[in-house]
């Protein structure tokens, strides 16, 4: 998995590392159970602060992305890929029942924005 950071971007860098090892789930070039690079390598690789990387690995651990776990490291969490966009689809539902919109309306919505 390739972790990128921009040093010089406003947004801060235990943020860059998260959304790159959400991307990698996403695309599913992390799978569940997949091992993370440790936090001392990675943070070795890209010229951070250990304490930046786990920052970035406890965000992710705290939305339900990865495992974290002394002596086994950050894992890819078992329902990484679809828990979180699961939990979203359903808060949409909500918000557009509240709003009164019916389902072809919410997918017409959902399809504009997937193009």
């Amino acid at each position: 998995m390739l972790i990128r950071i921009d040093q010089s971007a406003a947004t801060p860098l235990f943020e860059q590392v998260a959304a790159s090892v959400r991307r990698a789930i996403a695309d599913g070039s992390a799978a569940p159970g997949e091992r993370l690079p440790g936090a001392r390598d990675l943070a070795a690789s890209l010229d951070l602060n250990v304490h930046t990387v786990l920052r970035g690995y406890q965000l992710l651990r705290d939305e339900g992305l990865i495992d974290l776990r002394r002596g086994r490291g950050a894992v890819v969490a078992a329902g990484a890929t679809r828990g979180r966009l699961q939990e979203a689809v359903r808060e949409l539902v909500a918000e557009a029942r509240r709003h009164g919109m019916s389902a072809p309306e919410l997918m017409e919505l959902v399809d504009k924005e997937m193009a």
